[in-house]
């Protein structure tokens, strides 16, 4: 199998997710890798597009990644092993800015206490709907544990290129609700479907007692 055969549908998947978390136009990162937009549409929308090594490397330079990052081959392992910046500073974020970051939308975890009293982490797809935290689940794994207590919830992002970063924690007490235009209102608002699949119709808010953020920049 030749370097270009193995070239998988997925990865203008992850120029786009990249072009994004960089804030490039397709323009400026075609520019950057000296080639046309129009190729890089291509190739970004295009599953049977099948771009040759040497573009790929100019690719992956302009968006500040290795090749087997652009590839895929870091999906399996957890974020943070790059080295640190030189001159990092560790800001807090206010708390306009915090609201910005979670109401992206995206993948949080949920921290709750087990009924032994251990505690327990969790991802959940979540969405924020009246400056609450709403997710889906079911009854009987862990996010559910977090109906009628005080969980932490907590969503972050990760630049491995530039080493730099944010987090943000919510605290507050948490109910399953079942009113059906809430219910309704919360389906509409979902940005994606539970990852996790199967049966998953109990819905949990958080209503914030606590919102507080952190920043890594680098100068």
């Amino acid at each position: 199998m030749t370097e270009q055969a193995k070239v998988t549908g997925d990865i203008g998947r992850r120029i786009a997710l990249r072009r994004g978390e960089l804030g490039l136009t397709r323009e400026e990162v075609a520019a950057r890798a000296g080639a046309a937009p129009g190729y890089l549409q291509y190739v970004e929308e295009q599953p049977a597009a099948t771009p040759d090594v040497n573009f790929l490397l100019r690719l992956a330079e302009a968006l500040g990644i290795s090749l087997s990052q652009l590839h895929g081959g870091d999906a399996d392992l957890p974020p943070g092993t790059g080295r640190a910046a030189v001159h990092p500073e560790l800001v807090e974020l206010g708390p306009e800015e915090c609201w910005t970051h979670l109401s992206t939308h995206g993948v949080g975890r949920i921290a709750v206490s087990t009924s032994d009293g251990s505690p327990a982490i969790a991802p959940v797809n979540y969405t924020v709907v009246d400056r609450a935290i709403v997710f889906r689940t079911a009854n009987g794994t862990t996010p559910a544990l977090a109906a009628g207590t005080e969980p932490a919830f907590e969503v972050n992002h990760i630049d491995e290129a530039l080493s730099q970063g944010w987090s943000v924690l919510v605290t507050g007490h948490a109910d399953q609700v079942t009113d059906p235009d809430a219910v309704r209102q919360f389906a509409e608002a979902a940005h994606t479907e539970p990852w996790a699949g199967g049966e998953r119709e109990m819905w949990v808010r958080i209503e914030p007692g606590r919102v507080t953020g952190r920043r890594i920049l680098v100068h």
